[in-house]
């Protein structure tokens, strides 16, 4: 399992790589004042609009580690940074952008993903056991990963579940579909020892292999997983320390 590592400055990010940062609530406390900096008029006013402190905690550490970290990588400033919307919501560079990003976040954890050149999709999830339900996965899951998951009990069923979910979750992100794409439309393999991959994908069937999918280990109570275009590609994974300067 690759392990999360503190900041390296200068931060750079290879064509190669795929980037996914962890942040939490707790170390982020002391430097929401900095980052709140960062964001501009509307970003702040956005941030208060929310009604609890740890959701304003969280749009923040997302969107402005968003901006200091593509503004190093792309050598601007991070407050110069625009950013557009697909029509099913999922925020981007504008134009033919040379790097994209996603951000997920819940509970206590923030997690912002990077690459160049190609799309992918972040997801985390607190681990809910009242969540985790069979009623749950028959309303959402396929019937082939509902059978799976019915041979499972206990700890095992409620991992399973949650590895399916944020597997899922993480696809659909990176795709862009928003709730437009059922969850019940393609299948992931989430068994235990299972290797996670797609394994159907009946809305459009060469999606199967243009993706590739990795779980995250973010960390007691929490499950995570990235998805990203093709399998030519290394993660790292790095931690968030409350550090702005990245070089």
């Amino acid at each position: 399992m690759t392990a999360w590592r503190p900041l390296q400055v200068p931060y750079a990010l290879p064509d190669d790589e795929v980037h996914v940062w962890r942040a939490t609530l707790p170390v982020a406390a002391p430097a929401l004042p900095a980052l709140r900096a960062v964001l501009l008029p509307e970003e702040r006013a956005r941030a208060d609009r929310f009604y609890f402190e740890a959701d304003r905690a969280r749009y923040t550490i997302g969107r402005a580690l968003t901006r200091l970290l593509i503004g190093r990588c792309l050598g601007v400033d991070p407050r110069a940074l625009t950013f557009e919307y697909s029509r099913h919501d999922k925020p981007m560079l504008p134009g033919a952008a040379p790097l994209q990003f996603n951000v997920s976040h819940s509970g206590d954890i923030v997690l912002l993903a990077l690459a160049r050149s190609r799309e992918l999709g972040v997801d985390v999830e607190r681990i809910r056991p009242d969540f985790a339900t069979m009623e749950i996965a028959e309303r959402y899951f396929s019937a082939v990963e509902c059978g799976e998951l019915a041979t499972l009990a206990g700890d095992a069923r409620r991992d399973a579940f949650f590895a399916c979910w944020s597997r899922k979750e993480a696809y659909i992100k990176a795709r862009g579909d928003g709730l437009t794409l059922a969850l019940d439309s393609f299948e992931v393999a989430f068994l235990p020892g299972a290797t996670p991959r797609l394994i159907a994908t009946r809305h459009d069937p060469p999606a199967v292999t243009r993706w590739s999918l990795r779980d995250l280990d973010v960390g007691p109570g929490y499950r995570g997983a990235l998805v990203a275009e093709r399998s030519d590609w290394k993660l790292a994974l790095w931690e968030w320390r409350g550090e702005t300067n990245f070089g």
